[in-house]
């Protein structure tokens, strides 16, 4: 299953980055989509426009007028869920999300791994 961090960044001190870092720690495919080019891992950084990869999961570490801004290119890859890390949470992306029926978590992706229930 695929986990996109939307946000990703090659910053250590970026939440994303270490979200990225922990998910492939626990053995998760990931793709990164950002703005600013570079590679975690290598794996590169990519706009969120070239993700086409089947997604089960998309963490979310860029504020709420970016998503407004993405909503359709978010929603078109009809993840089964999108979890709102803290600072993330967007009423209008999670009720859009809510009506193609994906499933919504207001969570922290790095909290979710480190208790077992990502």
């Amino acid at each position: 299953m695929n986990t996109l961090v939307i946000g990703a960044s090659t910053n250590p001190e970026r939440y994303s980055f270490k979200a990225a870092n922990r998910l492939l720690d626990k053995g998760h495919k990931v793709l990164l989509a950002g703005i600013k080019k570079g590679s975690i891992r290598g794996i590169n950084i990519v706009p969120l426009e070239s993700i086409q990869a089947p997604i089960d999961t998309i963490t979310l570490y860029i504020n709420p007028t970016i998503q407004n801004q993405n909503l359709e290119k978010i929603l078109e890859l009809k993840p089964r869920r999108i979890i709102f890390n803290p600072g993330t949470e967007n009423a209008i992306l999670e009720e859009s999300a809510k009506k193609a029926g994906i499933l919504v978590e207001e969570a922290c992706t790095m909290v979710l791994l480190s208790i077992g229930e990502y």
